[in-house]
């Protein structure tokens, strides 16, 4: 599966548009990370708890935004981008972009 953030891809033709895809993930935090970050957050610095899990989370959401391109049989995402949001105990992690089928051009 080709992921890009590009609306086109040098050296293939989109051959047909299949649509809107979304890979979602919501994750809570546990109470040690809200603690811990409470704590960071009087003196500063990098909150490597929270980090960690929302490199967790966009890697998590990147797999289901491929996979459900897969399920329409996509063979690439174009225009994917990420968008977040966090609520009270945790955070939401979208991934999306347009399914599309491709096919190499001949140079």
């Amino acid at each position: 599966m080709i992921l890009s953030t590009m609306n086109d891809l040098p050296g293939y033709e989109v051959t047909e548009v299949l649509g809107e895809v979304f890979g979602i993930t919501v994750r809570s935090r546990n109470v040690g990370s809200q603690l811990g970050a409470g704590f960071k957050s009087l003196v500063g610095g990098e909150l490597k708890g929270m980090t960690k899990m929302l490199v967790q989370s966009r890697t998590e959401a990147q797999d289901r935004l491929a996979e459900a391109a897969q399920a329409k049989g996509g063979d690439a995402i174009l225009a994917m981008r990420f968008d977040t949001s966090e609520f009270q105990a945790g955070q939401e992690m979208c991934a999306y972009g347009t399914a599309v089928k491709i096919r190499k051009l001949d140079r």
